[in-house]
Order: structure tokens, then C-alpha cells, then sequence
């Protein structure tokens, strides 16, 4: 299935790109990710954990950036991980692209995600996966905004190497629920 998101970072495009691919750095933002190992340049080991009601999953996997473009303000990563529990796979490619914004910066994110095994029964409600998708990018959003302007206020640029922070557990808090049922009693009657 593929669906597309967008956040906003507040920085200058130059500057929300060294952001952006500073996967240590961010990686804390993302809701339930831990990063675990950084294998080469452009190339990351960690897990994700999603909950969803009484569905717990947890991915462990790589990701990698394969294209990368510094003048355009373009990559893609491609990211595939196994659930931890052996109920199936998850095979992702993202393209991102920065672009200027009065509020600092676009980034637009293009994904094109494969379930396989027992887990692809939730990529049935393409509708329901696409409002998870928006709920995590809205809070991915948030917390690396915030970061940065902690950052601002310690007068600090974001550390260049690993951070040991982990992200906190993802789950849906009630707003993300709201929308999520929202979008799916629309889908029902379209």
C-alpha cells in the first residue's frame, strides 16, 4: 500500500536536511522506535513497537538509506523487519523531500509498505493503517520540534553521534483513536 504524510520541521531546508539525516539524533522522536546499531553511514539496526488496542507488535530490522540526494533535498530508506513474535514481516521504502515552508520546512514523505504473514490481516483497512501513518508522522512531528527547541534554548547543536535515548512506547492515545475511527466510519459509507 502506499500513502503519503508531511510534517513540518522548524529549521531552514539546509539545516532540517543535516537534521533529517541524523538518524541517531531523531530516532528518539520516532513513537516506539529504539535504535540499537549503526552499522555504516547510512545504515541502522533497531526495532519498533506498535500497539494498537489489544494488538502489540514489535519489529526488529534494518534500515538503510539508498538514495540520497543533497542538493534537491531527496532521499529514500528502505526498512524491513520481522515481528519478534514470528507473525509476519513489514517491508517499507520512504522517499522524503524537503521543501521551504513560511513555518521552516516541508518534508514530504512518500511510503510504499508490504505486510506479509498473520500481520498483513491489519493491512486489510488501508484506511485504518493511513491514519496510524498520520498519527505517528503528527507525533514524530512533535517530538522533534520540541527537541530542537530545546536544543535552541541550550544554545547546543544536535549531537553529530549516537543518542542512547529510547522513544517512549508507541500507542494510541485517544485523539489518534478518534481519528482512526473517524476515517474508518467515512471509509464504510464512501
Amino acid at each position: 500500500m502506499i500513502f503519503e504524510n508531511s510534517f513540518i520541521v522548524a529549521a531552514a531546508p539546509d539545516a532540517a536536511w543535516k537534521i533529517i539525516l541524523n538518524v541517531p539524533e531523531i530516532a528518539p522522536c520516532l513513537p516506539g522506535a529504539n535504535l540499537t546499531e549503526q552499522v555504516d553511514e547510512s545504515t541502522y539496526k533497531g526495532n519498533v513497537s506498535i500497539k494498537l488496542g489489544p494488538v502489540a507488535l514489535t519489529f526488529n530490522g534494518t534500515a538503510q538509506i539508498i538514495q540520497r540526494d543533497d542538493v534537491e533535498h531527496a532521499a529514500t530508506v528502505r526498512a524491513n523487519g520481522s515481528d519478534s513474535k514470528g507473525r509476519g514481516a513489514a517491508k517499507a521504502e520512504a522517499r522524503f523531500k524537503l521543501l521551504p515552508d513560511p513555518r521552516g520546512t516541508k518534508v514530504q514523505v512518500v511510503t510504499d509498505l508490504t505486510l506479509t504473514g498473520s500481520v498483513a490481516q491489519y493491512g486489510r483497512g488501508v484506511g485504518l493503517i493511513q491514519s496510524v501513518a498520520a498519527g505517528l508522522i503528527e507525533q514524530f512531528e512533535q517530538r522533534l520540534n520540541d527537541r530542537l527547541g530545546k536544543v535552541a534554548e541550550s544554545g547546543n547543536a544536535p549531537a553529530a553521534g549516537g543518542s542512547t535515548e529510547t522513544s517512549p512506547p508507541n500507542a494510541i492515545g485517544l485523539g489518534m483513536f478518534w481519528r482512526i475511527l473517524v476515517a474508518s466510519v467515512k471509509n464504510i459509507f464512501r
